[in-house]
């Protein structure tokens, strides 16, 4: 993993009683500014190769979703939460309507 910055780290040694604990707020904040991808999926399809190397400007491809259903927010390739679509001045947006519990 030649690509990973090499982060310093200082150790510091404490005895018993002089060790200070972080709070979990505190221990969490180090992780606050890595990069997360997030998706919001409209919904899915499947067809094969032939239909698709037909496809071409204009053409219409039908996904397994009705209009006004929730859609699949993903956050680093999991399924965390649902979804609607809406529009934020000119852009796409989505507004989070359910959270997916973990399964771990």
């Amino acid at each position: 993993m030649d690509d990973i910055p090499e982060e310093r780290s200082e150790q510091v040694e404490t005895s018993g009683a002089a060790a200070v604990k972080s709070t979990p707020s505190e221990a969490l904040s180090a992780v606050y500014d890595i990069p997360v991808q997030l998706a919001a999926v409209l919904g899915k399809t499947s067809m094969p190769v032939n239909q698709l190397l037909r496809l071409g400007r204009g053409a219409v491809v039908e996904l397994d979703r009705r209009v006004g259903e929730p859609i699949d927010i993903y956050v680093n390739n999991r399924l965390v939460a649902r979804g609607e679509v809406l529009v934020v001045d000119d852009h796409l947006g989505i507004t989070m309507t359910e959270i997916i519990k973990s399964e771990h």
